[in-house]
């Protein structure tokens, strides 16, 4: 964790994202819809920043449409991740169902395999640093881990993130490859450190980058679940690094509705018909994932 001596404006910068990101991870699991963000004293001293960096970081939600910041009211929570689900599981969240108990509940079983396709990792970073305190604290022991990650390559030309008045600055890709790194390793790290230390017997991470603009996010789980949502491109006020505020086009993996579909359990029956339609959407979407997979992707 950086400290308050490392704020530059181009540290100021990192740890300001470095703020927004841990934020993103808790609304919705931590900060509910409606419900108020802690201080920013508080969050100055529990993430380490000075109160400048926590009101940069609240900018950027602001500017993102997850919070609504007023003056001597502080900061209340006005979206969250939205999953439309027909099963059961759409309700066990006292109606505001979030991505963190499906991750949470894939990571509960013995063998986990996750099949992510994404425009950046920051998203699974979040999720993955969770399940591993989880894994720390005893409270979940997976016997194997498998996660495959699909990126876009690095070398893409993508039509956002952008600046909208000036889609040849380059400013907008380096951001998004920065992030994309930064969240990479981190999760990489936090997922083969389980295995180090003997918590997780076998771990198997595998990143390929594919010459594809992502439109959609793709979360394959445990063979058995599938979560799928657009990624809608809006426009928005972003802060650079170098503090500059610029107007881009860009998407909010993190805002997208998911829908979830569940294979059939009837369908493993050799004899049944494998025709449900969450069993045909999720063999669908894993033929299209291995298909990049293997010829597409490197």
């Amino acid at each position: 964790m950086a400290g308050r001596g490392d704020e530059s404006s181009g540290g100021g910068g990192r740890e300001a994202q470095r703020v927004a990101d841990e934020l993103r991870a808790r609304i919705g699991h931590l900060y509910p819809l409606h419900s108020f963000l802690p201080a920013q004293r508080a969050l100055a001293m529990e993430l380490g920043v000075s109160r400048d960096t926590v009101q940069r970081a609240l900018r950027e939600l602001v500017n993102e449409g997850w919070i609504e910041s007023r003056r001597g009211s502080g900061s209340r929570v006005k979206k969250v991740q939205r999953i439309q689900s027909s099963t059961a599981k759409a309700t066990r969240v006292r109606g505001q169902v979030t991505l963190a108990p499906f991750i949470s509940e894939a990571f509960e079983q013995p063998e986990v395999t996750l099949d992510v396709y994404t425009l950046t990792s920051e998203s699974l970073d979040a999720h993955i640093r969770l399940q591993s305190e989880r894994i720390r604290g005893g409270f979940i022991s997976p016997q194997r881990i498998t996660l495959r990650m699909l990126l876009p390559d690095p070398s893409l030309p993508l039509p956002y993130p952008r600046v909208k008045e000036s889609p040849d600055d380059a400013r907008m890709r380096t951001r998004l490859r920065t992030i994309t790194e930064t969240h990479t390793a981190s999760l990489v790290s936090a997922l083969r450190d389980l295995q180090t230390e003997g918590l997780v017997p076998s771990v198997d991470v595998r990143i390929r980058h594919a010459p594809l603009t992502p439109t959609f996010k793709l979360y394959l789980l445990n063979e058995a679940e599938a979560l799928h949502g657009m990624y809608e491109i809006i426009e928005r006020q972003l802060e650079l690094a170098d503090g500059e505020v610029v107007t881009a086009l860009d998407v909010l993996g993190l805002g997208a509705t998911l829908t979830h579909h569940v294979k059939d359990p009837a369908d493993a029956d050799a004899d049944a018909d494998a025709g449900a339609p969450g069993t045909v959407f999720l063999d669908s979407m894993q033929q299209w994932f291995d298909s990049v997979w293997n010829h597409l992707a490197q």
